[in-house]
């Protein structure tokens, strides 16, 4: 990490979960009840641990998504792991993630981003695209779906290195 955050140690609070419609989904996440600048000496993208109802773990950032109050965003696999959403009460423990972070790509996923010329592109994508990439890819159940996501997921980092949509 570039810089030194402040760590305050595990902060424990219970918050409700939070919810939006967005275009073609939901959006949930929890409010972050303190200020960022105070409590970890950042004012926004602060790399936590955070585990949600003293069972289940994810690792994220503290985000200012354009609002008063950083969050959490809840990804769907976390909500289906804690069996809750929008209005639900939660109990969340934050704890700063210190450690570098680094996505281990699978020795197939790793030779064809080299042999495309995109893995120092993929290196440089912020931490949470990396892994993003890499469960799709990840969770495809057929040899065939895996090769064809390795290969959209070139088209892609190339695209977001140019500056153009890939698709």
């Amino acid at each position: 990490m570039a810089t030194e955050l402040k760590n305050p140690g595990p902060i424990e609070f219970e918050a409700v979960i939070q919810q939006q419609q967005m275009r073609n989904n939901v959006a949930e996440w929890v409010d972050f009840p303190f200020d960022l600048k105070e409590t970890y000496d950042k004012g926004n993208l602060v790399p936590v641990i955070v585990t949600f109802d003293r069972s289940v773990k994810y690792q994220g950032s503290l985000a200012k998504m354009g609002g008063p109050k950083a969050m959490i965003l809840l990804r769907s696999d976390i909500k289906a792991q804690l069996g809750k959403g929008g209005g639900d009460k939660i109990h969340v423990k934050v704890e700063l993630d210190a450690k570098k972070r680094e996505v281990s790509l699978a020795p197939d996923i790793k030779a064809a981003y080299k042999k495309a010329g995109v893995l120092d592109k993929f290196e440089s994508l912020a931490f949470s695209h990396q892994r993003e990439y890499n469960q799709w890819i990840e969770e495809a159940k057929k040899p065939e779906t895996r090769d064809s996501r390795i290969q959209k997921s070139i088209a892609q980092i190339n695209a977001k290195a140019s500056g153009k949509s890939a698709l």
